[in-house]
């Protein structure tokens, strides 16, 4: 996937400008932001859910709208923010619904039932299957979630704070899940995440919106910056090295 000139607007602001990027085979990329920056609308830009307001998004040199929605959704799938889940679905069939895009007829095969099943195990909700999903904590519905995106089986995945409600064992569990996505699986991964440390441990990549069209791209290395990062996120950044691992902490400031 890439982008050319792309340029994102909300009402009369503009949020990001003439973005020329690209994600390849096996990268991790994150976005991060402060709030309003742009982050969750360039998401769904990029997966066609709003149009663009300049520019041009391709996948596979053809942009979106060249896409048909069927083979679309067979080469992307997107975990929005703040799912609600309004109908009283059991967890596997919340999860069949990703496979949609992969069927001739209406009924489910046997394949899309244990592509369901693997995705459920992953992310530690087999056990919940038949339950109604209004049933489950929000953390059981975010993994529910991330187990219908990781079924869809597509080359690319977008998603938008994937290990918000999750506890500490369970986000770090996400975040493994996705590096071995891209590594063993060659998966490409945009996701949007307010936790520099974690985003860190699995990121390859990262993309900062400035929020007034201005943007940084590129490996995690140059773009995560203790000033770059401090001038994106409007509070001082420091990072703290021990041994092979970087620290990003937000500086006390003086009273």
């Amino acid at each position: 996937m890439k982008t050319s000139a792309l340029q994102i607007r909300i009402g009369e602001r503009l949020l990001i400008d003439a973005l020329d990027w690209e994600v390849g085979a096996g990268e991790c990329w994150c976005v991060i932001g402060r709030n309003g920056a742009g982050k969750s609308t360039l998401l769904r830009t990029l997966v066609g859910l709003r149009p663009v307001d300049a520019g041009n998004v391709f996948l596979q040199e053809k942009t979106l709208a060249d896409w048909p929605l069927q083979a679309l959704a067979r080469e992307r799938a997107f975990l929005p923010q703040g799912r609600n889940d309004a109908f009283g679905y059991r967890v596997i069939e919340t999860v069949l619904t990703a496979r949609h895009p992969y069927h001739n007829a209406y009924w489910e095969s046997e394949d899309d039932h244990a592509a369901a099943y693997r995705a459920l195990e992953t992310l530690d909700v087999a056990a919940f299957a038949e339950r109604d999903i209004r049933s489950l904590s929000g953390g059981e519905r975010q993994r529910v979630a991330i187990a219908a995106a990781v079924a869809q089986d597509t080359p690319l995945l977008f998603l938008d704070e994937p290990t918000s409600a999750l506890d500490m064992a369970h986000q770090v569990s996400v975040m493994k899940l996705l590096a071995r996505l891209c590594k063993e699986r060659s998966k490409s991964i945009v996701m949007v995440s307010h936790d520099l440390n974690l985003a860190h441990g699995v990121a390859t990549h990262a993309l900062l919106l400035m929020g007034d069209g201005r943007w940084h791209a590129g490996k995690m290395e140059d773009v995560m910056q203790a000033p770059l990062l401090s001038e994106c996120l409007g509070h001082p950044i420091e990072i703290v090295r021990h041994g092979s691992r970087a620290i990003y902490m937000a500086v006390e400031e003086e009273k």
